[in-house]
């Protein structure tokens, strides 16, 4: 059975060695999708080091994928380093096309890169595909432009649903959009028709009419997708969380330090039979986010 799970380079407290040595372990038990995300991956300096690493699995090695979600604001620099080293796809996080709305959402950041990052990953061969966290009040009304702009660009485009990870400022009930919302409201500019494509992840495809990309809908909430996941996701802590609802995780670090390659595959086969059957996520005036860990400590 495929199985694919995540590695988020956020910090140094595992080795580019101990982390290759985890994903070999984990693939030598089926998984064969990793992902590198974050945070952002491409600010750790070893990161194409790791890429080559693990791409070496690729090929017949028991690794059919090896993709990453990034910001592309380091993408220019990176992108044909990260096609040497065998990612053929990536997710690049994009909320908005509006230079001012997309600095409100990451606070500072520049769309001209972002853009100038996207075309660097497709002059490498790298295919793309856009991820939208579509939020009430800031982008909501930007959907349809930004699929017709995926459209001219040969991007895929995912719309996510804002899940609730980490305390925050404002009520999340204030920003919650419900994707069969924007999904009717799509379907009054585009056509849209049901299509079986998977990635491995949760989002369900319908093909765009005229434009050949498609568009995913990634909906925690208002369609769970838990019965059909299958990922597990690996901090550089060496944390390993086994559902990005729940806080319950396994050191892995420690198993490799303390005991080597015994007491990590000692670990793993007790954590992975663990995996929850579903998150807690709930959007509710006034509730607690399901977990305390942002996004950015786990990815998505």
């Amino acid at each position: 059975m495929s199985e694919a799970m995540t590695f988020l380079p956020r910090n140094r407290l595992l080795s580019l060695e101990e982390i290759a040595v985890i994903a070999e372990r984990f693939v030598a038990r089926g998984i064969d999708k990793i992902r590198l995300s974050g945070g952002e991956p491409l600010v750790r300096r070893d990161v194409t080091d790791l890429c080559r690493r693990l791409g070496r699995m690729l090929d017949g090695g028991g690794l059919s994928e090896l993709t990453m979600t990034t910001n592309a604001t380091r993408l220019r620099d990176h992108a044909p380093a990260l096609a040497d080293a065998g990612i053929r796809r990536i997710n690049v996080s994009l909320d908005s096309l509006d230079p001012a709305t997309f600095r409100y959402v990451t606070r500072h950041g520049d769309i001209a890169q972002v853009l100038d990052g996207i075309a660097a990953a497709r002059d490498a061969a790298i295919a793309v595909k856009i991820n939208m966290v579509v939020l009430k009040g800031l982008n909501e009304d930007q959907v349809g432009d930004m699929l017709a702009w995926c459209g001219r660009e040969g991007h895929d485009l995912s719309l996510i649903e804002t899940m609730p990870l980490g305390a925050i400022d404002e009520d999340r009930t204030d920003r919650f959009v419900p994707l069969t919302r924007v999904f009717e409201t799509l379907g009054q500019r585009f056509t849209l028709t049901r299509d079986q494509h998977r990635t491995g992840g949760p989002a369900r495809y319908w093909r765009v009419g005229g434009q050949g990309n498609r568009l995913g809908l990634i909906s925690p909430l208002t369609e769970n997708f838990c019965a059909g996941c299958n990922r597990v996701r690996l901090t550089t802590e060496g944390k390993l969380y086994l559902c990005l609802g729940h806080d319950d995780h396994v050191d892995l670090k420690d198993a490799l330090r303390t005991g080597g390659i015994d007491a990590l595959d000692a670990a793993l086969d007790a954590a992975l039979p663990r995996k929850p059957a579903a998150h807690d996520f709930r959007i509710e005036a006034g509730a607690a986010p399901a977990v305390t860990r942002h996004m950015s400590v786990t990815g998505g």
